[in-house]
């Protein structure tokens, strides 16, 4: 597939130029089409009978594979969740967690984790988002070390492996702008979380939960795909794996959306993806201070000299979208494997004014 046939199958692209995969990917024709093929098939035909729930549970294990191949895992390792945050959720209730345990995360995470680790009870202690000030902070009271790998806000990808190595600690990540983005190798992590409406350009509400030791986990908000076996007083036999914490149903239609999805990326993806990150990095170096480290990541933050609201409100009215990151004063910038540059030439033209 060359590069113009697979830029080709987002139809947003044609008059736009779309740099916001980071909040939202843009939507597939093939995805799109399937969608409203199982809604339309709905409609005809109603959601029931033994042969519709077949299907619907086969295209589960699909969609399982999709996201397993994604992280290179088996997968078996694998629930199927809403998002990033219902994962991390899923990790932090069923750890166990007190209030005499502390938790290590940075100061530059999303709420979709900052939030569930203000939930969890534990104490939360906040290390500046570097692998030497995270590792500086483990105590004897450290039950777990949960951050993401790729900063939502400056780019920056932590080394997690360093991390994980070093503190010998159990480690949560939040994947939400790494998977799909970045090729990924999960490794000695214990938990990662994956937002597939991001950089996979699935529909939404999708993702999924890597669980390196299911029997590390309680079950503490079971869904019927967690039993293998149940009493009528609800005590019940967990299924092998991680669909043991699959989150809940998943409409045919996403289901088949996201399956969908997963076809259309390139081989090359991950590689002409860096490579635009990084041209478009040295391109706006040249007006603006990208505040994202050279090859980290397929988002470039910068700092604008005026409004960013401003800002990304007239780059908007140019076609170019792109986000705002509130109260940090940055532009972030979503590089995908179908940016072209043309895309960064608007990007730039918008920047003049």
């Amino acid at each position: 597939m060359t590069f113009d046939e697979a830029r080709a199958q987002f139809p947003v692209l044609e008059r736009t130029a779309y740099l916001n995969a980071g909040t939202n990917g843009p939507l597939a024709g093939a995805t799109v089409a399937a969608f409203l093929a199982q809604a339309e098939r709905d409609l005809r035909e109603g959601r029931s009978g033994r042969a519709y729930f077949e299907q619907m549970l086969a295209r589960r294990e699909e969609a399982r594979q999709g996201f397993a191949d994604v992280l290179g895992v088996e997968p078996s390792h694998i629930a199927l969740v809403e998002s990033t945050t219902r994962g991390c959720t899923v990790v932090l209730t069923g750890f166990g967690l007190t209030a005499e345990d502390e938790v290590i995360t940075t100061d530059q995470e999303h709420f979709g984790l900052i939030g569930p680790l203000h939930a969890s009870g534990a104490r939360v202690v906040l290390a500046e988002a570097d692998e030497d000030a995270i590792l500086g902070a483990v105590t004897g009271r450290t039950k777990l070390i949960a951050t993401s790998h790729v900063l939502w806000t400056t780019g920056r990808r932590l080394d997690l492996d360093r991390v994980k190595r070093e503190s010998g600690l159990p480690v949560l990540v939040d994947g939400a702008q790494s998977a799909g983005a970045m090729a990924v190798d999960v490794g000695e992590l214990d938990f990662y979380t994956v937002s597939a409406q991001k950089w996979l350009c699935g529909p939404e509400p999708t993702g999924a939960l890597y669980v390196r030791d299911v029997e590390s986990l309680r079950i503490v908000a079971p869904s019927y795909s967690s039993q293998a076996s149940y009493e009528p007083s609800g005590a019940f036999v967990p299924k092998e794996g991680a669909v043991r914490f699959d989150s809940g149903w998943i409409g045919a239609a996403t289901l088949v959306g996201l399956i969908a999805a997963f076809g259309t990326h390139p081989d090359w993806r991950y590689e002409r993806a860096a490579e635009t990150a990084a041209t478009c990095a040295e391109l706006l170096g040249e007006h603006v201070e990208v505040v994202t480290p050279p090859g980290h990541s397929t988002l470039v933050s910068f700092r604008p000299p005026g409004d960013p609201t401003e800002l990304v409100r007239r780059l908007e009215e140019r076609g170019v979208i792109v986000r705002e990151l509130p109260g940090r004063n940055l532009v972030r910038v979503s590089c995908g494997w179908w940016t072209s540059a043309g895309d960064l030439d608007r990007l730039l033209d918008g920047l003049g004014g």
